[in-house]
């Protein structure tokens, strides 16, 4: 099999802002280097929030101008408003990740507006990229499969967002399952109606693996045919807004999975699995990821 499954690492951004030990900037530098090394070739480094509300990501432009440039190398930086898409061009961000809520009872907590309004300040973002230049652009539409607020959420909610951003000329959509609610029959069937709404977007999901089921999701998608998932190491994760939300699946789980399959991934997995013993060592806790605590297969010596 040679289809190649991009991997977008989220551990610097999405896999600290939940954690109680507060790395040093330094730290998550050698965080983003080790990832790197290891592979990882997009990854979420920087969240543009008020460090007051997530001091986690304390250090958004100091980390994000260290990141030296280099071939296939896109450092993205998370963006809630306007502000943050300041602060993203101000720093020279590769890409920008525009979080987009599906529900208003979780986007009033989370960023302090109705999905309404985030929808209008992606507009704007767009509208300013196309006459003043800018990062690449992307889009997260978070709690797309279930709110720990508003509940259920539609397949209809989440396709008329993504119409909308696809009529708007975003060339990237993630659904994301912020919470991990999702199952891999509603993932499939969700991919399927949101390719119908935005056919020229680029398709990318986040899975969590709050109730167990982040790696069928993962498979689930990669089966209806999406090449770009998320994933951060040590399985890592969180949303300081969102009760028991714990972490992403791992990427060292995604690496095993697939490259088992035959899937080229381009990562490390042996190197990967350091770099997650590593962080977990920094914040006082085993790794989450299955893979980081039992090793690959067949072992090395």
């Amino acid at each position: 099999m040679n289809r190649k499954i991009q991997i977008v690492e989220v551990g610097p951004r999405d896999g600290l802002q939940n954690e109680k030990v507060l790395l040093e900037t330094e730290q998550k530098l050698d965080f983003i280097a080790r990832l790197r090394a290891a592979g990882a070739q997009r990854i979420e480094t920087v969240s543009f929030v008020n460090p007051r509300r997530v001091p986690q990501m304390a250090g958004a432009e100091e980390i994000m101008a260290a990141q030296p440039p280099a071939d296939g190398f896109s450092p993205i930086g998370l963006v809630l408003n306007a502000r943050g898409w300041d602060r993203a061009v101000a720093a020279g961000c590769a890409e920008a990740n525009v979080v987009v809520c599906a529900t208003d009872g979780f986007g009033v907590r989370n960023q302090g507006a109705t999905t309404a309004e985030q929808m209008d300040t992606l507009a704007a973002i767009v509208a300013r990229r196309q006459a003043e230049g800018g990062p690449a652009l992307s889009v997260t539409f978070s709690v797309a499969f279930g709110c720990p607020f508003d509940g259920e959420v539609s397949t209809g909610q989440v396709v008329a967002l993504a119409r909308a951003a696809g009529e708007l000329g975003v060339p990237e959509i993630a659904l994301a399952d912020t919470i991990g609610v999702a199952d891999p029959w509603t993932v499939r069937e969700r991919i399927e109606a949101v390719r119908k709404a935005a056919p020229d977007a680029v398709l990318r999901v986040h899975f969590h693996d709050t109730r167990n089921t982040g790696l069928a999701n993962a498979f689930a998608a990669v089966e209806a045919g999406v090449d770009v998932l998320d994933a951060s190491c040590g399985g890592l994760g969180g949303c300081p807004f969102a009760p028991d939300a714990t972490g992403n699946i791992g990427t060292e789980d995604l690496v095993y999975m697939l490259e088992r399959a035959g899937f080229a991934t381009g990562y490390d997995l042996d190197a990967l699995i350091e770099t997650a013993r590593w962080v977990s060592g920094l914040l006082g806790k085993p790794p989450a990821a299955s893979v980081s605590r039992a090793g690959g297969f067949p072992t090395t010596a």
